[in-house]
């Protein structure tokens, strides 16, 4: 092989490493989250990407009720959702 064979080589294998090291985990993250998401049921205490903590009191096809302290309600969508507190989070695990 000369010169531009080891280039092919080269480019393939950093691609490859590309691939094993950024793309494969961030799709096995987006995944488990949406796992997490259609898991959700009323009683879970949960946080939203807004940082907001809450308990959830309904589930829909698209959103979510939240009660959140001082008797506030909230209604957000499962997408801002992003994951539950620890102690719902350990009993997972």
């Amino acid at each position: 092989m000369g010169e531009g064979g080891n280039q092919i080589i080269m480019l393939v294998l950093i691609l490859g490493v590309f691939y094993f090291f950024m793309i494969r985990p961030q799709m096995k993250k987006q995944k488990e989250l949406k796992k997490f998401r259609e898991g959700l049921a009323a009683g879970d205490k949960v946080v939203t990407i807004g940082g907001i903590h809450g308990k959830i009191l309904e589930v829909n096809d698209t959103n979510v009720l939240l009660s959140c302290e001082g008797g506030a309600k909230l209604r957000v969508e499962k997408s801002a959702v992003s994951n539950g507190t620890d102690n719902q989070l350990a009993a997972q695990k």
